[in-house]
């Protein structure tokens, strides 16, 4: 059995997904009437997924614990339940793809302070909630530093998603929070009007930024050039279905965005900004997305400077 924290889209589609083999139980602070949610419209749970508001009750004999909550509200829900959560051989998953803004650290490294006897995985990859819900075929990183992974792989794979184990925690996790930025970038580009061929420039030039960032603070190269990092960079900076693209298109275009929209890359960003300028790493793409979110630079200007950049060596 497994339990979901979150019933989010991506925690809803989990539950959906994974209940074709196993029963789940998937836990929220409110749950939609019935078993569908405006999340993912078309989307009917099974019945082997449990709905309940009751933590106890989820957590009550679980071995393996998905956390599917946004970076920037994990460390307080730590602080409250980390207690809770904690168990000599449970596994806690982690989904958030952010760094936190407070404090820097990233949501493994979070977890593993608020429950320290818990096993710390990572399920990271490119994926929409959408193709997850809809057992559309989809690949993802399982990531973590701890023993067991074989068996926590097979008990988190089913026939339509399909889990790479890797044991680089800290690289799977930098590419699904840093590629989120990127993918602002890339849809500023595309909403200011530059077009596709800038937004493949911007692409590029992000993934080498993200690379630098990530093998400076441990990670492996190989781990970026997978699907936590470039498969989930593509996909994010590509589709209408990113959150984070389309944050990045209506700032380029300068329109609203529903603020009640989770973006991950634009805290995201600003958290990079720390860590680069402590390794000494130039990361433009990056600090261009955290003026544009804070609203303290021009779109215009700031791509002709970003592409305008002095010319060098690849």
């Amino acid at each position: 059995m497994t339990a979901i924290i979150g019933a989010g889209a991506f925690g809803t589609a989990l539950a959906a997904a994974l209940s074709v083999q196993q029963p789940v139980t998937l836990w929220g602070r409110s749950l939609p009437k019935g078993r569908t949610t405006p999340r993912l419209p078309g989307v009917v749970l099974p019945d082997a997924v449990t709905l309940t508001t009751d933590l106890a009750t989820a957590l009550e004999g679980q071995t393996h614990v998905i956390l599917a909550l946004p970076a920037q509200a994990l460390r307080d829900f730590l602080a409250v339940e980390g207690l809770r959560l904690d168990g000599r051989g449970r596994w806690l998953v982690n989904t958030a793809k952010g760094i936190d803004l407070t404090t820097g650290e990233s949501p493994s490294s979070l977890i593993r302070a608020a429950c320290p006897a818990a096993l710390i995985a990572t399920l990271t990859g490119p994926s929409f909630a959408a193709d997850i819900a809809r057992g559309l075929p989809t690949a993802l990183t399982l990531a973590s530093g701890d023993a067991g992974l074989p068996a926590l792989q097979h008990a988190l794979s089913t026939p339509t998603l399909r889990l790479y184990r890797s044991d680089d925690l800290r690289g799977a996790e930098l590419g699904g929070a840093l590629k989120n930025v990127i993918a602002i970038a890339a849809g500023v580009a595309i909403g200011a009007g530059f077009g596709d061929s800038a937004r493949a420039a911007l692409i590029t030039r992000g993934f080498a930024e993200m690379s630098r960032l990530s093998t400076a603070l441990g990670a492996r190269a190989d781990t970026l050039a997978g699907l936590s990092g470039l498969g989930d960079l593509v996909l994010t900076s590509t589709s209408e279905l990113s959150r984070n693209f389309r944050f990045g298109r209506a700032l380029g275009a300068g329109e609203g965005f529903d603020a009640s929209v989770t973006v991950e890359g634009a805290a995201t960003a600003r958290a990079v900004r720390g860590l680069a300028a402590a390794k000494g790493i130039a990361m433009p793409v990056a600090e261009a997305v955290a003026a544009l979110a804070e609203g303290r630079a021009d779109v215009a200007e700031t791509l002709e400077t970003l592409m305008s950049r002095p010319l060098k060596e690849e």
